[in-house]
């Protein structure tokens, strides 16, 4: 059974946990990761492209001139695609872009991507992440502490002095643990969770 060190946060040594070998020791399949991650993303388009044809410009309800004896190309209306304000041929149209994968195969994705991430020690455990005030400086002077740049920070549920202090903060991102998604796992460099969000995935990723 894997085992991580737990930090308070001044980074001191406060004690280890031991990590769910289902969880954090699984075996890494990357077609599941990337399955998952082709989902996530085809999901957040929105699909709502629309351009207009022929039929739903306005005007064009007669010829623009006779057919014979003007010395131009026959022509029926004034919205056909060459004109200008005409409608466009082939042009996008709203359409959706979902797909799905059940959910054993998303939880194994999300095993897989936690199991690669602390076997390259990339995840840091706290024993709580909380501020006494809404301090972007004190939440920087944290990240500096603990060297990190680009992170994810997992909790059970952020308190309002976390969210403020963090959201003008660059490239780190708080996520609920239920929120856990193989995108930002796979976006940011570094995992930060407390010791409550790893009790949390562990019960939703069984």
């Amino acid at each position: 059974m894997p085992t991580i060190t737990v930090y308070n946060m001044n980074r001191e040594q406060v004690g280890q946990v031991a990590l769910d070998e289902l969880i954090f020791a699984a075996e890494v399949k990357e077609p599941l990761i990337h399955q998952a991650l082709k989902v996530q993303l085809a999901n957040r388009r929105a699909g709502t492209v629309k351009t207009k044809n022929r039929s739903e410009v306005s005007g064009g309800g007669r010829k623009p001139f006779k057919q014979k004896g003007t010395g131009n190309a026959r022509q029926g209306s004034s919205r056909a695609p060459q004109y200008p304000g005409g409608g466009t041929v082939f042009g996008p149209q709203p359409k959706t872009y979902n797909l799905a994968i059940n959910k054993k195969a998303r939880k194994a994705a999300l095993r897989s991507l936690l199991s690669m991430q602390l076997k390259s020690e990339k995840i840091t455990v706290l024993d709580k992440l909380d501020f006494t005030k809404i301090s972007t400086k004190d939440f920087s002077g944290f990240m500096k502490k603990f060297e990190l740049n680009r992170s994810l920070i997992i909790t059970g549920e952020p308190s309002l002095q976390l969210q403020l202090s963090s959201r003008n903060v660059p490239y780190v991102k708080l996520l609920k643990a239920d929120s856990l998604n193989v995108f930002d796992i796979l976006k940011y460099q570094h995992i930060v969770m407390t010791q409550d969000a790893v009790q949390l995935v562990e019960g939703a990723l069984q």
